[in-house]
This record gives C-alpha cells, sequence and structure tokens, in this order.
C-alpha cells in the first residue's frame, strides 16, 4: 500500500480505524493525522505489536476496505 493514497484518504479510513482498532481514541487518530508511520506506532503502543505487525495490520485493513469499496462501485452485469 502507497502511504501517500493512504494519507489521502485518511478522513475517510479515520472512521474506519475506530472500528478495526477499538482501543483507539479519537486523540490518537488526532494525533495519527493520516500518517501511516504515526498510526503504526499508536496502534504498537495499545496492542503491544511489534512495528511490523502494526504496518501489515493497517495494509491489511486498508486494502480490505479499497477492495471492498471498489466492488461496491462497480456496476453489477446485467443478466
Amino acid at each position: 500500500m502507497n502511504k501517500d493514497i493512504f494519507e489521502g484518504q485518511w478522513k475517510q479510513l479515520r472512521g474506519e480505524a475506530k472500528t478495526w482498532w477499538g482501543k483507539l481514541t479519537d486523540d490518537d487518530l488526532d494525533r495519527a493525522a493520516g500518517k501511516f508511520d504515526i498510526l503504526a506506532g499508536i496502534i504498537q503502543e495499545k496492542y503491544g505489536y511489534t512495528r511490523e505487525r502494526a504496518a501489515n495490520e493497517i495494509d491489511k485493513h486498508v486494502t480490505a476496505y479499497e477492495n471492498d469499496m471498489r466492488s461496491k462501485a462497480e456496476p453489477n452485469p446485467v443478466k
């Protein structure tokens, strides 16, 4: 996942992040401000993950979110 894309989609992802990681507060999300590395550090702190696992968790959730949004945007073929 491209970190620039992550930062560009932050407003949409912010609400999802609270669902994905329930321990995150609004203050945590304000502090992250769409910065991938800062969010990874916060997740690492809150959940006791390694840095690599936190980054992988973000990537996994954002990729699934993007795929879900893409599938909703694609018109269904007429049968």
